[in-house]
Parts: structure tokens; sequence; C-alpha cells
């Protein structure tokens, strides 16, 4: 049995991106505004965190381009052909996106963060504060082929 669920964004990206381009993230300026559902004071003591967890939904992602089995990463025929739960591709089932970016500062109902890989108006569908206790415990390891699709991910190196 299929179990139907409805989450409500909590909030919206605001950023200088309007296109899903896959490089140079650390490039952009973003901030995450609450609703006004919201008072300000739920984001109070969350300056005290160097980092958050933003949880999003990839809204401009069509339907029809879901995948729910396996491709190439980037459709680059270089790369193992792989499933879906093995990538971080916004062409997944339910449209999640969750990355770890850097907060810059909070003032009243807005985070201003670094790394945040969502385009503007991207919905928000949660912020967790990112704890030691919570990274990975051990050695996390991953394929040479994520690391190639990574490379430039953030921006240049150099």
């Amino acid at each position: 049995m299929v179990e139907e669920i409805t989450i409500r964004p909590i909030g919206y990206v605001k950023s200088t991106r309007v296109e899903a381009v896959d490089d140079d993230w650390d490039q952009e300026t973003s901030y995450i505004e609450l609703d006004s559902d919201y008072d300000n004071d739920a984001l109070s003591g969350l300056t005290e965190f160097s980092h958050i967890e933003v949880i999003f939904f990839f809204n401009k992602v069509d339907e029809s381009s879901i995948n729910t089995g396996s491709r190439h990463p980037r459709n680059n025929t270089d790369w193992p052909k792989i499933g879906i739960f093995a990538q971080r591709g916004k062409n997944r089932p339910n449209r999640l996106g969750v990355t770890v970016c850097k907060i810059v500062r909070v003032e009243e109902n807005k985070i201003l963060v670094h790394g945040l890989d969502a385009i503007d108006n991207t919905p928000v569908i949660d912020i967790k504060p990112v704890m030691t206790e919570f990274l990975p415990r051990g050695t996390v390891e991953q394929p040479t082929w994520s690391k190639e699709i990574m490379s430039d991910y953030w921006g240049p190196k150099g």
C-alpha cells in the first residue's frame, strides 16, 4: 500500500541562479526566506551553528523526466550506468534535494547561506542544524566517477 503524504514548504530559496546548471555553485549568493506562517523566533539559536542541512524540492523537474531505474550520471556514458538511489541527480522519484551549507548570517526570517545548490524560488521543505554527532562515523567511501562529477561542482579548483 502506498501512503500519500502532504508536505508544505517552510520557505523558499532566493538565489542569483535561476537555472539548474550542474557546476560552480559556490559562485551563487542565496538565502532562505521563511514563509510568513513562521515567527522570526523559529530561527532563534541557529546562529550558534556554523552549518545547516537544507531539504528542498526540485519543483522545476518535470514529472515525465523522473527516473525510477538506472542511468549514466549526467547522461555521460564515460561513467557507469547506476541506479537513481546511487546518485544525487534531481530527476529522482520524490524530487528531494539535500545540501549542507554554511550559515553566513541570520536576519529576522532569512538565513543567508554559502554553498546551497538550489535555484531561485526552490521550495524549502526543512532546515536542520549540522551537528558533529550526525556526521558519518568512520570512513566515507565513494567511487572514482563520483569524484570526477564533483570536481567542479562547487567551483573550479585552483
